[in-house]
């Protein structure tokens, strides 16, 4: 199953793309990231100190408070503002026409 991990963080100080990256690193290296296919970073556009960390996962099931990895990510995060920390199963079945819906 397809499932996303999204750990968002309201930061008090606007945190620079190298901390972000050194933050991520061990993250990134960690070897129990089985079924992780994708790491990606997003800012708020109007809010430069908000940020979301999004874990793409493909496994079996999804674990209960979050993979070890997530949780990790988010603990290191808690030190530099609020952290919200949750993850989403992928919809299945049949993917419709937004316009059909207009």
């Amino acid at each position: 199953m397809k499932w996303i991990e999204i750990i968002t963080l309201r930061s008090h100080v606007n945190i620079q793309e190298s901390l972000i990256c050194e933050l991520l690193k061990p993250v990134a290296e960690d070897k129990e990231r089985n079924g992780l296919i994708s790491m990606k970073i997003y800012r708020n556009p109007w809010v430069d100190t908000d940020m979301s960390v999004h874990l793409h996962w493909e496994s079996a099931r999804v674990e209960q408070q979050g993979s070890a990895m997530g949780l990790r990510l988010a603990q290191t995060l808690k030190e530099f503002g609020l952290v919200n920390h949750s993850a989403w199963v992928e919809e299945k079945g049949e993917v419709r026409d937004l316009r059909a819906w207009i």
